[in-house]
């Protein structure tokens, strides 16, 4: 796990972000309890408090469960739900990429050009 200090993003949200990019996509599966609280705040070398506060804010999305005396876990994911939040990361990345190619002066032609092209590379892999 990579955290960035300078980010402007708060430690305990890029923690949460990360585990639930892991969750959405999988790599954590249903049941799979996270790695405990006391051990990634060691292993990453910041507050407990700071980790609770991560596993916190993925138990009030419904990502996780806490287990008293076990730890969190991974609750079963509904299908629909994964398909919405991926929904929604693509659009935050588009429009961002909207807002960068407006800020490099790029018409909505060479945007969609741009894009056409990299859908072509990936294909093509």
């Amino acid at each position: 796990m990579k955290l960035l200090q300078n980010s402007g993003v708060p430690i305990y949200q890029q923690i949460a972000e990360q585990l639930k990019a892991d969750i959405l996509a999988g790599r954590m599966r249903e049941g799979e309890y996270l790695p405990s609280i006391r051990g990634l705040a060691k292993d990453l070398k910041i507050s407990v408090i700071t980790t609770m506060k991560a596993y916190e804010q993925l138990e009030a999305e419904g990502l996780v469960t806490a287990a008293q005396g076990k730890g969190f876990y991974v609750n079963a994911q509904d299908s629909e739900m994964l398909k919405e939040q991926h929904l929604r990361k693509v659009e935050e990345s588009l429009l961002g990429a909207i807002q960068a190619a407006e800020i490099a002066g790029m018409s909505d032609k060479e945007l969609m050009e741009t894009l056409q092209t990299l859908l072509s590379m990936k294909d093509s892999q």
